[in-house]
């Protein structure tokens, strides 16, 4: 049974004229589902006895739930959602500094199969995609938790569980109900899209010409390195992956991220921030070092550690040395798992 989140205007148009229900109820119903935050009364909109019967079998309101909910001290909320089709995902509800603001973490697929050795969400492969609806109820539960604690979610980012370039037709279609003035009013400039760098995927994204950012996970600045931590550079290097990403902010004159896990004594070294450094040459983009959060052995059963502040500054230092706009992602959530994966995989070990 399909829910309101599994269609836009038109094509619940469509679903209305279909059932001989006249098809202007879609633009009062979709507007009153997201400005509710995807809660709604039925009983308070003049729909009309067809399409509220609808809702009794053929149609229903939402098709996910809260399975678990952890908050940190610093006001990190982390979420299991599970869904009416099975399976769960993991977001994250981030506090902004103004505290009219918030930050939302969603994700794409359940599970991942991009193996990336340090990160938690990959241990159990992929189970599906999302479907667009399920990616856009992600965002609606966040919403919820930043409306009570009356802020609003000022942007959003696809950087949870699984590789968005795999799931990008519904990727998009969730983009478009999230960012769409008459539903989720989020603006297509307020999202980034997240990926490891396959190159098809980012091309695709930038004829989607949607303006949403792009954040690329690169993590070493060598083939050899990213190799041994990132399974996918075996298929696309990183000369590659950084052309595609320079093309997508040409294309669609946005700036982009590098993410850049520092692991010590793997991707860390004087070395290899020079050569991060080369790789940005010219290139409309910022550096984002992100500080390891511990999952245990990765895939390859190797343990990484968190390098020494010493090392962690003068890594940026050198960045910074060349003009590479250089940032330190705050750590949020560290006390209730908030990385990737680490909630669910939690739970995995549990039984739960």
């Amino acid at each position: 049974m399909p829910a309101l989140t599994d269609y836009n205007l038109s094509s619940l148009e469509a679903q209305l004229s279909g059932w001989d229900i006249r098809a202007s109820h879609a633009r009062r119903l979709l507007g009153a589902f997201y400005r509710n935050t995807g809660e709604i009364d039925l009983d308070s909109l003049e729909l009309g006895k067809m399409l509220r019967a609808k809702f009794n079998g053929d149609l229903k309101v939402r098709q996910s739930r809260i399975l678990t909910q952890s908050a940190a001290d610093d006001g990190t909320i982390k979420l299991l959602i599970g869904f009416d089709a099975g399976g769960s995902v993991e977001s994250v509800y981030m506090p902004a500094y103004r505290a009219d603001r918030a930050a939302g973490c969603i994700s794409s697929q359940i599970g991942c199969a991009m193996g990336c050795d340090f990160c938690a969400s990959t241990k159990n492969g992929v189970e599906r995609n999302l479907s667009a609806g399920e990616i856009v109820e992600q965002f609606l539960h966040l919403s919820l938790l930043a409306r009570r604690d009356n802020r609003r979610i000022a942007s959003l980012v696809f950087m949870g569980m699984g590789e968005p370039m795999l799931n990008l037709d519904n990727v998009v279609a969730a983009i478009d109900r999230i960012a769409h003035p008459m539903m989720g009013n989020l603006g297509w400039k307020a999202i980034t899209v997240s990926t490891v760098g396959i190159v098809s995927g980012i091309e695709r994204l930038a004829q989607e010409k949607l303006k949403v950012s792009l954040a690329l996970s690169l993590h070493a600045p060598d083939d050899e390195t990213r190799a041994k931590i990132v399974p996918t550079n075996r298929k696309w290097r990183v000369a590659e992956i950084m052309n595609a990403a320079k093309e997508y902010a040409r294309v669609t004159d946005t700036i982009s991220t590098i993410e850049y896990c520092l692991l010590a004594g793997v991707n860390d070294s004087d070395e290899q921030a020079h050569l991060l450094a080369d790789l940005m040459e010219g290139f409309r983009a910022h550096v984002n070092l992100i500080p390891y959060n511990a999952i245990g052995a990765g895939l390859s059963g190797a343990t990484y550690e968190k390098p020494s502040q010493h090392r962690v500054e003068s890594f940026a230092q050198i960045l910074r040395g060349r003009n590479v706009i250089t940032h330190f992602r705050r750590t949020r959530g560290d006390d209730v798992s908030a990385a990737c994966g680490q909630l669910k995989q939690q739970l995995i070990q549990l039984g739960a």
